[in-house]
């Protein structure tokens, strides 16, 4: 009744909402043009899968007025990325595309980027591309076809790729700048899709070549030829429109929504964005908040095309139209096209993820009696005692957090329970200073033991949280949980729950295997000359240029040394020398 009553409320203006389930936890945030109806019409009538599961849970509601629509999307986009909702796309950081970088320096360079929203790159930005293979093996393309620059930054000496005739040798040889502005010019007309001027250039060389009877030589170039041919044949669109911008569209049927993006840069299609999942609320909403989260972290077009009815969405914010016929609406239609091929090739797959987590989702509560959203797990890792590290990965909703992973470097010598405890006390000391958003269940890798010493931390810590250690039988291999209370809950090895646990743990090893070898492998890298005050990398660089190695080094004398190094820097490395050699001595 108190919900119903609030409802009367809402204002008749446009705004963001807030969905809070029972523990006041923000599980949906939308946007909409009218708050009341909006709001209302999630209370009223039947609902698609997802929106009338998303209504079972919803106890309580907030709402901010905007000035405008814009306003809301922008608004609605902040607090999606503050509160992470449940039942909201969040865009993840490998959402971004890669670009290619025409780089603003005095030499024609080239790489690959991915765009980000503080990153502000100086030079010219070309794409997107499909992924990042596609822009690698057209920066490879580039490479062979012009003498750019192959390093970043321009190095002292000529490389490899010099005496190989890709690169004059910009770092030892000057050359022209004019020359380095046509190459710039004839890497931008490629890139924009005119190798016009390219192809006729490798056409008279394969003649020359041929003409010689020089036919290795003759065969590169024409292979280029045939690589340049097959890029724009891809990217072909419309060969007499030089126009660049985005569509996207859309498709609903069943609780289904897909959509697509098609990215037209100077008449060419480079790539296409494709996504597909169930609809939560009206489609207009889903849609256009997925558009402004794409670009967000990916280029903004000069032009952006859109169904009519997403247009008050993007109104004095983008560039944005709807058309009814001709070419761009031809690609309106095709984006459309695309979008039902997908909704019918993968509704069974998204509906068997769902399945799975809701089956996911009953499992633990029935073994906790709680819902469990958030969970955290920790594995540790080290050679016998040394460069010991901890790792914790987050899984949210039965999915990985990878932005909430954390790894931690723990005391030298510990064994396994004490660095079980320090990297307890650490991450939940640190959630308790910094008001943290603390897991539902915690769980260690190991039965009683590791319970016991994960209980001692959290019990220091006056935290209550659920506790859970994944057990193994006589062939190490996990087969059940145990619960704080020591009781033991099977695991059938055929059941989805032995499967996402098992892969946790594979996660979590994986993450802090990765982290020990990188310190391991630098402590193998480790010489006396890192622990010498004073003694940077281009002297160090300079020693072992002129004497090859540290057992040489210790063979000379004070004087010697002092004629590299400053007089304090090689009276403190002769005597770090001199100890190491007592000691390998006793």
């Amino acid at each position: 009744m108190e919900l119903k009553e609030k409802l009367k409320t809402l204002p008749k203006k446009p705004g963001v909402y807030l969905h809070k389930d029972k523990e006041g936890t923000v599980i949906y945030v939308g946007k909409a043009i009218n708050l009341f109806n909006r709001v209302n019409s999630y209370f009223k009538g039947a609902h698609d899968y997802k929106t009338t599961k998303l209504v079972s849970n919803i106890s309580d509601f907030e709402y901010i007025v905007t000035s405008s629509e814009k306003e809301a999307l922008i608004l609605e986009y902040n607090l999606i990325k503050e509160y992470d909702p449940k039942y909201n796309i969040v865009f993840k950081d490998d959402k971004s595309y890669p670009y290619i970088l025409l780089k603003d320096c005095d030499e024609p360079y080239v790489s690959v980027v991915r765009l980000k929203k503080k990153t502000r790159y100086k030079g010219k930005i070309y794409g997107p591309f499909p992924d990042v293979g596609a822009a690698r093996n057209m920066v490879e393309l580039i490479n062979k076809l012009y003498p750019t620059r192959k390093c970043d930054p321009i190095k002292k000496d000529v490389c490899l790729y010099y005496h190989l005739g890709q690169c004059p040798g910009y770092c030892k040889y000057p050359v022209d700048p004019k020359e380095n502005e046509k190459t710039k010019n004839l890497i931008t007309d490629f890139l924009n899709g005119d190798s016009r001027q390219i192809v006729q250039d490798l056409k008279n060389k394969m003649n020359e070549a041929t003409e010689r009877l020089d036919y290795e030589n003759a065969a590169y170039y024409r292979d280029l030829i045939q690589d340049i041919g097959q890029t724009n044949q891809k990217q072909n669109v419309q060969k007499n429109n030089r126009e660049s911008f985005d569509v996207f569209n859309y498709y609903t049927e069943d609780g289904y929504i897909s959509i697509t993006g098609l990215f037209i840069k100077n008449g060419r299609l480079l790539s296409s964005d494709k996504f597909i999942d169930f609809l939560v609320g009206d489609p207009e909403n889903f849609v256009s908040s997925y558009i402004y989260q794409f670009y967000e972290i990916n280029q903004l077009p000069k032009k952006l095309y859109v169904p009519k009815e997403l247009l008050p969405y993007f109104k004095d914010l983008y560039s944005c139209d709807s058309v009814s016929r001709g070419y761009k609406y031809q690609l309106l239609k095709q984006a459309k096209e695309n979008c039902i091929a997908l909704l019918n090739q993968n509704r069974n797959v998204i509906t068997s993820k769902e399945n799975y987590n809701s089956g996911l989702e009953e499992e633990f509560f029935r073994i906790f009696n709680r819902k469990i959203g958030r969970i955290e797990l920790f594995d540790n890792s080290h050679t016998g005692g040394t460069n010991t590290v901890g790792a914790m990965v987050v899984y949210k909703d039965f999915k990985p957090s990878k932005k909430d992973y954390r790894l931690y470097k723990l005391e030298e010598g510990a064994n396994d329970l004490q660095s079980m405890k320090e990297m307890l006390y650490r991450r939940y000391f640190r959630v308790l200073k910094e008001g943290l958003e603390r897991p539902d269940l915690i769980i260690v890798d190991g039965g009683r033991i590791q319970i016991d010493a994960a209980k001692e931390i959290l019990q220091s810590l006056n935290m209550d949280i659920t506790l859970t250690g994944l057990g193994k039988d006589d062939h190490h291999n996990t087969s059940y949980l145990m619960n704080s209370d020591y009781q033991i809950v099977p695991i059938n090895k055929d059941s989805n729950l032995f499967f996402f646990l098992t892969n946790m743990q594979d996660e979590v090893h994986r993450f802090a295997i990765t982290y020990h070898k990188k310190l391991r492998s630098k402590a193998v890298y480790h010489s006396v000359l890192d622990d010498i005050k004073g003694l940077g990398p281009k002297s160090r660089m300079k020693l072992l240029k002129k004497y090859h190695s540290i057992s040489r080094l210790r063979t000379l004398s004070l004087d010697e040394l002092k004629t590299v190094l400053n007089a304090k820097t090689a009276e403190e490395l002769y005597n770090k020398l001199r100890e190491e050699n007592a000691e390998e001595s006793f």
